[in-house]
């Protein structure tokens, strides 16, 4: 009897030990995105969700962002280990801080073309990049778009224009009440806000930087140096996750609305699907990142978009392409292959 109920004790203490060993045996990662819970934290919230990250002894925790400046920042100084950033304002980071340590690098592109883009009322008289020519364009300074208008600028010569800063939020108020003529900012983010303002789609002209001549990289996920030294093999599981949400995010979009509903209650799921299904029609599902293959970058192209971030920026030092970029945690051409998938109807 004494023996059993030793041995009873024993079996006691391993079952309840089991999840304190299998919790320890995950490695944990802190990731934040670039901006709010909206349609395209879907990307990230679906394999969460799904448990994709816990299958690959993953403890993850995902925060909201208010800018891919501020991820990149945070991804730097180790408040975080891993985000999602604009690729343009990674660079600036490295060109700004040569000598700042655990640097972030980008190790898969997720937005293989820019979202960034101009946007004006038709009413305006604006109908071609040219027409912005003398006019007045409003963003808060931070913006994607605002800091890479001297490149739109130049592949479609439009001269000289005013800015004029304003916090997010009202943006799009002051172009409908006709403070500016035009606002630079992420077209799938952007045209939702102005509709919201009562403008129809119809009534707005949008000169998406893809369709202009500039071949910006857009959002990549991003990790800390430190942390990718110590675990690769956890950044690579990382992506494999993602990766698999990803998928299904395009396969159904509406479940992976579902996810972002979760994290925030008072979202709009009507509109958010919308910005979900425009985000990933304007750089995700594009014809470059077929060419290229999802997640993937071409040297050429990020070396060409180094130089011309080191100009609009004007960073101290000019960016080195090959320092913000390592492409070999990416899961296999196979697993990636996203253009395979069929969307739900």
């Amino acid at each position: 009897m004494k023996f059993s109920s030793i041995t009873r004790r024993l079996t006691l203490a391993v079952l309840a030990a089991t999840p304190l060993l299998a919790a320890a045996q995950e490695t944990p990662v802190k990731f934040q995105l670039d901006w709010r819970f909206e349609g395209p934290a879907a990307l990230f919230l679906m394999p969460a969700a799904k448990g994709y990250f816990k299958s690959e002894k993953l403890d993850v925790t995902i925060d909201a962002g208010n800018g891919s400046g501020g991820t990149v920042t945070r991804v730097a100084s180790g408040s975080y280990d891993i985000g999602f950033a604009d690729v343009a304002a990674l660079m600036e980071f490295h060109a700004n801080n040569p000598t700042a340590p655990n640097k972030p690098v980008a190790v898969m592109m997720v937005y293989n073309n820019t979202p960034a883009a101009v946007l004006a009322l038709k009413k305006s008289g604006i109908k071609t990049p040219a027409d912005l020519s003398g006019r007045k364009l409003g963003a808060p300074v931070f913006d994607a778009g605002r800091k890479a208008f001297p490149i739109f600028a130049k592949a479609n010569k439009v001269g000289a224009v005013q800015w004029t800063s304003m916090d997010p939020p009202l943006r799009e108020t002051m172009l409908v009440r006709g403070d500016v003529d035009a606002i630079t900012g992420f077209s799938f983010t952007s045209l939702l806000n102005i509709e919201a303002r009562g403008v129809k789609a119809d009534e707005v002209v949008t000169f998406a930087y893809p369709q202009y001549g500039v071949k910006l990289y857009g959002n990549a996920i991003i990790v800390g140096e430190e942390f990718l030294k110590k675990n690769p093999e956890a950044v690579k599981a990382f992506l494999r996750a993602f990766t698999k949400g990803v998928k299904d995010v395009i396969a159904d979009p509406k479940a992976g609305i579902a996810t972002v509903k979760a994290r925030d209650g008072i979202i709009n799921e009507a509109l958010e699907l919308r910005r979900l299904n425009l985000c990933l029609e304007a750089t995700v599902l594009t014809a470059d990142a077929r060419a290229e293959g999802f997640g993937n970058v071409m040297p050429p192209r990020l070396t060409l978009m180094a130089s011309q971030v080191s100009d609009a920026f004007a960073t101290k030092e000019r960016v080195n392409a090959d320092k913000i970029w390592n492409g070999t945690l990416l899961p296999s051409a196979a697993e990636r292959d996203i253009f395979a998938v069929t969307a739900k109807k």
